[in-house]
């Protein structure tokens, strides 16, 4: 007669494994990405050099940056289309304002711009019951029309030569823009999940009306997560011009669909109420491999667009059943 401590034991095991086989169900990104790696590396024999996995991480850093913001926003049930044109601006900024004779500064003016207009997306949003994706619409044009007013279409480049320290420096054969990246994804995930602000923006993207009669401070809390998307697009633009060397009027250009195609396919719903950081962080790995592997491959650039289009509509399809199937 099998005891009770042995019968609780043997309980306990069964229900972790299947929590570990719910898990893995719901890791289909994580299996597009495998895949993926595997084709790349037998489609180039370049792909697994260092010099190209550290070339695949400093492109991905700063995107990778952007979706855990568009993540934020996604989870209260939000969209920003501006992020791209934000990062643009606040990347210019940093580096012309005051000469760009300063990284201390020009960082603080990009966390700056970043956070104010996060501020105004925010505030219209929560205040004025806007539709996020009209006002990021709005801030999409506002922001790109002032990059180009502001360098006539030219790059702006900094005076400080020490500038590009922070996108270019490497610690122990890593990046530093890949450790900024992991890290802040690493926090981001802390707060979601183990503290009263990440369960009220949760909270707020599952059901606001339920939010609001529960006490839940579901303005402050868009303002707030609105703010805080801008400060890491406004950190991204900063690390964008230093691994660039110049603010460029063309940066952040279509940003904004792969974060959120990033997002998405990470498991995100963009009704809002669910999100994840590690498949957010998947998701932006499948499409920087993606591009990647295009530029190995020589494919032209007229139709490097179209195929990271159709890749994008083709993992976005997978995510979706994937999703689905989970559910069930």
């Amino acid at each position: 007669m099998t005891s009770r401590p042995e019968r609780d034991t043997t309980d306990e095991t069964r229900a972790r494994g299947r929590r570990a086989w719910g898990w893995l169900r719901q890791q289909y990104a994580l299996g597009i990405l495998l895949v993926l790696l595997v084709v790349a590396s037998l489609a180039s024999d370049a792909f697994l050099t260092s010099r190209n996995l550290e070339n695949l991480v400093l492109q991905m850093s700063v995107i990778g940056i952007v979706a855990l913001a568009q993540l934020l926003v996604v989870i209260t049930g939000g969209i920003d289309i501006s992020v791209g044109s934000v990062l643009g601006l606040a990347s210019v900024l940093c580096v012309g304002m005051f000469g760009g004779t300063s990284v201390v500064l020009g960082l603080l003016i990009a966390l700056s711009v970043g956070a104010a207009l996060g501020a105004v997306n925010g505030t219209l949003v929560a205040f004025r019951g806007l539709e996020p994706f009209i006002v990021t619409l709005g801030m999409l044009a506002l922001a790109r029309g002032l990059v180009y007013a502001y360098t006539e279409g030219t790059p702006v480049r900094p005076a400080d030569p020490l500038y590009s320290l922070p996108g270019t420096l490497t610690v122990a054969g890593i990046p530093l823009l890949g450790i900024i990246w992991i890290g802040i994804a690493l926090l981001l995930a802390f707060v979601l999940r183990n503290t009263v602000f990440g369960r009220r923006v949760f909270a707020v993207g599952s059901r606001r009306e339920a939010a609001h009669a529960s006490g839940v401070p579901v303005r402050s809390t868009l303002v707030s997560v609105y703010v805080i998307a801008g400060v890491l697009v406004g950190l991204g633009g900063f690390l964008l011009a230093s691994r660039v060397g110049a603010g460029t009027p063309t940066a952040g250009t279509l940003m904004e669909l792969d974060a959120i195609a990033a997002v998405v396919i990470g498991g995100a719903r963009l009704a809002g109420g669910q999100g994840r950081v590690f498949g957010t962080v998947v998701g932006t790995m499948i499409f920087g491999v993606i591009a990647n592997l295009l530029v190995l491959l020589n494919v032209s650039t007229f139709l490097q667009d179209a195929f990271r289009g159709a890749l994008i509509l083709i993992a976005v399809v997978l995510a979706t059943l994937g999703t689905r199937a989970a559910r069930r």
